[in-house]
């Protein structure tokens, strides 16, 4: 059976099965028989992952045995923090600023993030250097906002803090590049992405996202655990819709 998925990453790159079996230095047929569906050597997959930008998984998910998997997937978290608020301030610096082609965030509000002009600099530096800036915050008429706010005792402050958020993200809206969503989704994690690196606040009933643990994963091949995060923001932005102008 064709691998279609390698196909299509093929095409959306705008390679030739030429060009690839020259990159790679094999046979054109060789390259041919990996899009009819041939597994290729473990070598060539970590060479096409890397030079077409798609997970290995993605384009082989059954190539890998699980246990290495498992072991990829562990090797994906950087560090843990019990608490939103233990993460130093330079560790998000140094998060936005390895953004080179993609910066993410998938929040209610963001309220710490929209506060820190430093960050908003950062985002706004990368954003006109090129990086593609994807920014998803919650629609304060959304019922789950202030379920949320209840389920955290904070009543109706969540609403507040979105649009006090969206008042200090002005600036930032006026930026090219840079894109802002509402969505009406039930947030369990907080995402924050920069390329292949990615800052996950999860949230825990009862707890307040500040004193809510995050880990820090960076994609590695093979591995699973980042990916997760990665396909979830992307399906809440393909639920979202654009804010009304600022």
């Amino acid at each position: 059976m064709a691998n279609e998925r390698l196909r299509a990453a093929i095409l959306e790159h705008g390679l030739t099965l030429n060009a690839l079996a020259s990159d790679l230095d094999v046979d054109i047929k060789t390259v041919e028989r990996w899009v009819n569906g041939r597994v290729p050597y473990r070598r060539y997959r970590y060479a096409l992952s890397a030079q077409l930008g798609v997970d290995e998984g993605y384009l082989w998910p059954d190539a890998l045995p699980r246990n290495q998997v498992t072991a990829a997937s562990e090797s994906e978290i950087v560090a843990a923090y019990p608490h939103r608020s233990e993460v130093p301030r330079d560790a998000w610096h140094r998060l936005f600023k390895a953004g080179k082609e993609e910066i993410a965030v998938l929040v209610y509000a963001g309220l710490f993030l929209a506060e820190d002009a430093g960050l908003q600099k950062i985002i706004r530096k990368q954003a006109e250097s090129g990086t593609r800036v994807r920014i998803l915050v919650g629609d304060q008429r959304d019922p789950h906002i202030a379920e949320r706010g209840e389920q955290e005792g904070v009543g109706d402050a969540m609403a507040a803090k979105i649009r006090n958020a969206l008042v200090l993200y002005r600036p930032l809206r006026k930026v090219d590049g840079v894109e802002f969503r509402m969505h009406r989704t039930v947030l369990y994690n907080s995402i924050y992405r920069a390329d292949d690196q990615l800052m996950v606040n999860t949230h825990v009933y009862g707890v307040t996202a500040p004193h809510a643990p995050v880990w820090h994963l960076r994609k590695v091949a093979g591995g699973e655990l980042a990916s997760i995060y990665l396909d979830s923001f992307e399906r809440v932005w393909d639920t979202a819709v654009p804010l009304p102008e600022a």
